[in-house]
């Protein structure tokens, strides 16, 4: 298993990203004009779900902390950490570092690296094995799998490389008009999203894929409550599009969560 330190810094993620989630999502309309670029209240609404998601995630893998059940959720939580803050790089020219809040997100990356960077010497340093355990997946999980990865991979690809006024990025999915550096920051949480997802393909062991849907399962829950608070801003009449952002997080939370009730979340058969 990896070290202490890897751990802690993983608790550590969970308590800053908690922080961070709770206001964002709560205070949207607040900060949303002093967040770390522009952004709208729904924008910053959204991101808060990310990082409440991200600190459910890190506490989840932190308190389990067992290498062959947590993997997949640590590539995650490693993967999101680094790409969020290539992107800041990336978009350094237009990063507004001048509230608290905006320090607080940049602070917070920054913690997720350290610990991406730790985990991943840690896992090269001492190779902990990949171990089939319990009971066994079936086809239709890693179909399903397999599904998910393709369609958020797809959505993650198109994400990095569409310019403002392609499709999608015009109000045509996401309710409203993106900048680059937005459609970039939604992008790279998507291939986050696909690196976790990608191992439970091949993955043997049910309680893996039990455990990877609990962890991720905040995710699901308060970005599709922010759907609904700014619920106002879609128009599915005009822009059908529209209705692909809202029914992806249905299409992926309904059954996940039927599947969590009737199997559990992982750790009792780990």
């Amino acid at each position: 298993m990896l070290s202490n330190t890897s751990r802690w810094l993983t608790y550590l993620t969970a308590i800053l990203y908690a922080i961070l989630g709770v206001l964002l999502f709560f205070l949207s309309t607040q900060l949303a004009p002093v967040f770390a670029w522009s952004v709208t209240p729904f924008m910053a609404m959204t991101i808060g779900g990310w990082c409440i998601g991200n600190a459910w995630l890190a506490y989840v893998s932190a308190s389990r902390w067992d290498w062959k059940l947590i993997y997949p959720a640590l590539f995650y939580l490693w993967s999101f950490g680094i790409t969020e803050l290539v992107v800041l790089f990336a978009f350094r020219d237009r990063l507004v570092l001048d509230h608290p809040i905006a320090w607080l997100y940049f602070i917070t990356l920054c913690i997720n690296v350290i610990t991406a960077i730790v985990g991943i010497v840690d896992y090269f340093r001492l190779r902990p094995a990949r171990q089939d355990f319990g009971r066994a997946t079936q086809p239709l999980h890693r179909i399903m799998a397999l599904g998910f990865v393709m369609i958020v991979g797809l959505l993650a690809v198109y994400g990095l490389f569409a310019q403002v006024g392609a499709v999608g990025t015009n109000g045509g999915i996401f309710p409203e008009v993106m900048s680059l550096f937005t459609l970039r920051s939604f992008a790279v949480f998507y291939l986050s999203l696909t690196v976790g997802a990608l191992p439970l393909i091949w993955e043997k062991s049910l309680a893996v894929l039990l455990n990877h849907a609990y962890a991720s399962y905040a995710l699901v829950i308060f970005i599709t409550a922010a759907i609904f608070a700014y619920f106002g801003l879609f128009d599915f009449a005009l822009k059908p599009g529209q209705l692909i952002y809202v029914g992806a997080y249905f299409l992926v939370g309904l059954p996940i969560l039927f599947v969590l009730f009737r199997e559990g979340t992982g750790l009792r058969r780990a």
